[in-house]
């Protein structure tokens, strides 16, 4: 199972009319609506906003008022080619007046969902768990040389150092077991898919 690394965004213009392709990475359904949200609110003026996405078994697309095939499914088709999951792409259209009709509309959305995925870092998807420790700022070097590996999100520095990382579920038993011997406090704040390369 493959997603993509960061969030992407291309532009391509085919017959005058300009296609916007973003990519996000989604960990749940309820991310759908707030990205499609954000986009639709950055280019107000656009034409369509069409978009399909994948979350598991939760699989969704729209062609927003293009003819009816002709914008979701293909935009779904390339996502599912590439073997992508927990992943949400938005294309958003501006009508450049030449129409394409249908086989070229299709064609149009499938290149641009193509040419936005060449520029994602492809990942592997891997369940895991986000977890945050707290440890004495004496142990700091200890700590990094045993998450040399791992992904860390966030760090802090208060009277104890916090960190949050994420811990693919195949490593965790190993090394929750050597945190334990270092840090204070440690807390699993959420199961997740993670990304990795």
């Amino acid at each position: 199972m493959k997603s993509i690394k960061e969030d992407v965004n291309n532009e391509i213009i085919i017959n005058k009319s300009k296609f916007i392709t973003f990519l996000f990475k989604i960990d749940n359904i309820d991310e759908v609506e707030k990205k499609i949200n954000i986009v639709k609110d950055k280019y107000k003026d656009a034409t369509h906003y069409c978009y399909a996405y994948i979350i598991d078994d939760k699989i969704k697309c729209s062609d927003d008022k293009e003819p009816s095939g002709t914008a979701g499914i293909p935009i779904l088709n390339v996502l599912k080619s590439n073997s992508l999951n927990h992943i949400l792409c938005v294309v958003v259209r501006y009508f450049g007046g030449i129409k394409l009709g249908a086989g070229g509309l299709l064609r149009a959305y499938s290149n641009s969902v193509s040419d936005a995925i060449k520029c994602a870092s492809i990942c592997n998807l891997v369940d895991g768990k986000i977890i945050e420790i707290s440890f004495k700022y004496d142990d700091e070097k200890n700590i990094n040389i045993l998450l040399k590996n791992i992904n860390i999100i966030n760090k802090d520095y208060n009277e104890f150092i916090t960190y949050k990382i994420e811990i693919p579920n195949n490593k965790y038993d190993l090394i929750i077991n050597s945190l334990k011997k270092i840090c204070i406090n440690i807390n699993i704040l959420e199961e997740k898919k993670l990304s990795i390369a």
